[in-house]
């Protein structure tokens, strides 16, 4: 079965960037809508952004100008650049298909914090 890997969290000042990544193995990726959802603690999991797989994509409302996402078809790969990092960003940030079709990861911490 399919596993993601989600990787590049980490501790960060507010103001702050962080670049995240996310690996599809097998042939699923290159015909797939992914996406990028994040979940703090005691809250629901959200939608974050959205890449097709010709790379039109979307993001949050909420995030947009901050947030950017991207796909390496060649590596199976979807990134998520977040900028301008605030205390409200901090949560576990997972990728799956936009469909919610693979098994959830263990997904990365993202901690804004000073």
């Amino acid at each position: 079965q399919v596993q993601v890997v989600e990787s590049g969290g980490d501790l960060v000042q507010p103001g702050g960037s962080l670049t995240l990544s996310c690996v599809v193995p097998g042939t699923i990726f290159t015909s797939k809508t992914m996406a990028w959802y994040r979940q703090a603690s005691g809250k629901e999991r959200e939608w974050v952004a959205l890449i097709g797989t010709s790379g039109l994509h979307n993001v949050a409302s909420a995030l947009r100008g901050r947030f950017t996402i991207s796909r390496d078809n060649a590596k199976n790969i979807v990134y998520l650049r977040m900028d301008g990092l605030k205390s409200e960003d901090t949560a576990v940030y997972y990728c799956n298909t936009a469909d919610d079709q693979l098994p959830w990861g263990q997904g990365t911490q993202v901690t804004v914090s000073s």
